[in-house]
């Protein structure tokens, strides 16, 4: 570790091209001292920062075939790990609000917020370090054509999405890829829709796009065992049977086969690199509703919710195969009309309005007082604490109650591998 700036010269770290293993280690300790002493910008050691990370990124991007996560993705990696929402983030970075603008990549991570997220969170500095990039285009319009280079195919080819496509086509990764979106119908369908929900810069409408090709792809291998769908069958009954399941532990796997009774397929598949959503509803060119969830936190107050909420994009909404909802639940209440909409409905499903704020887990919240009203509706008591956790914005407490780490274990697609 480096104790001053006097000795930077000195270091044995290669200034050049790196080449190979123990030359990248050696890098990634002077980039951890670096960092630890916080130079000042346009000095010698903020320049030998700066080139040590330029020769990393590179090394790393010839050495390792698979993409690797950027620093938001290994932020969000340790959120979900520790059951962390966004205002936990505070002490590290600042304030609520840069929080949320690094999170959406429209800032970038200073010297300062990653030796405090690092030393706090435990997040290697290599992670963060190496991935931090110039400032993105706010909101990347949708291209005329597919740019297969711009898809993180390497991801998804590690995930088996091509293993089939790779036997039936061959040739190079650029036909594989394209056979993947054609496939998808993504070559004419999803260039056509409009993305509603999020503002997504480049890498991230990529990255929704390729998920949602794969929502797709997994939605029309499983019509077989659909009904058909008929919107007049969707009440609020429905919603409120559907809720209901969300007292059983096994709540969320028992509410794909109830939605398949109605005609909506559901597919969970976790989302791709450089985007961060929970869930989406859309339509196939065939007109099936299909709702894809991401599971980015594994509780059980997110999937219900996420669940609910894009079933009321289904019911109220989607109309046109040219649209798809995209939704990240923390920003949803402070997006378009729609949005407040569907979340009007989720929460109306589990507790209607004039209970909830005549309730005693409204009025005086307790663990007591919020089981009482998860008996008496026969909805879990993890739906009632996250919204109670919301509506006061004391999110430490109640988490005994939200179920964490026990809705992957139902889905087995949802493991990364």
């Amino acid at each position: 570790m480096l104790n001053t700036t006097e000795n930077i010269r000195d270091r044995d770290t290669p200034t050049r091209v790196i080449k190979h293993d123990d030359e990248y280690r050696k890098a990634l300790a002077e980039i951890e001292g670096l960092v630890a002493l916080d130079p000042a910008p346009n000095t010698g050691a903020a320049e030998r920062l700066e080139l040590l990370t330029l020769l990393v990124e590179h090394y790393e991007a010839q050495r390792f075939p698979i993409e690797l996560p950027d620093a938001v993705d290994a932020i969000e990696f340790r959120m979900e790990e520790q059951g962390l929402i966004q205002k936990d983030l505070v002490p590290f970075i600042g304030s609520r609000s840069r929080v949320s603008e690094i999170l959406a990549r429209k800032r970038p991570l200073t010297l300062q917020m990653i030796r405090s997220l690092s030393g706090g969170l435990g997040i290697p500095l290599g992670a963060l370090v190496s991935a931090q990039r110039p400032e993105r285009a706010k909101g990347a319009e949708r291209p005329r054509e597919l740019d297969w280079r711009k898809v993180p195919y390497k991801e998804m080819g590690r995930r088996g999405w091509f293993d089939d496509l790779r036997t039936r086509v061959g040739g190079s990764v650029e036909d594989v890829v394209t056979a993947f979106f054609r496939e998808a119908n993504a070559s004419c369908a999803l260039y056509r829709r409009r993305i509603r929900g999020q503002e997504l810069d480049e890498r991230a409408y990529y990255s929704t796009l390729a998920w949602t090709a794969r929502v797709i792809l997994r939605a029309r291998a499983a019509e077989g065992d659909l009904c058909e769908f008929e919107r007049e069958r969707l009440t609020k009954d429905t919603f409120r049977d559907l809720a209901r399941l969300s007292w059983l532990d096994e709540g969320p796997r028992l509410a794909t086969n109830f939605l398949a009774k109605f005609g909506v397929a559901v597919v969970v598949e976790p989302r791709l690199p450089n985007s961060v959503l929970d869930g989406a509803a859309l339509l196939t060119e065939s007109r099936i509703p299909v709702i894809g969830l991401t599971l980015r936190i594994d509780r059980v107050d997110y999937f219900w919710f996420t669940l609910m909420h894009e079933l009321a994009h289904v019911w109220l909404h989607l109309e046109s195969p040219d649209e798809t909802f995209v939704d990240r639940l923390e920003a949803s209440e402070e997006s378009e009309q729609v949005e407040r909409d569907a979340n009007r409905v989720a929460k109306d499903a589990f507790v209607p309005l004039a209970v909830w704020k005549r309730s005693k887990a409204f009025l005086n919240p307790s663990r007591e007082s919020i089981q009482n009203l998860a008996d008496q509706l026969h909805v879990s008591p993890a739906v009632l604490a996250g919204r109670v956790q919301f509506e006061t914005g004391r999110y430490e407490g109640f988490r005994e109650l939200l179920g964490q780490g026990t809705v992957r274990r139902l889905f087995p697609e949802s493991t990364r591998t």
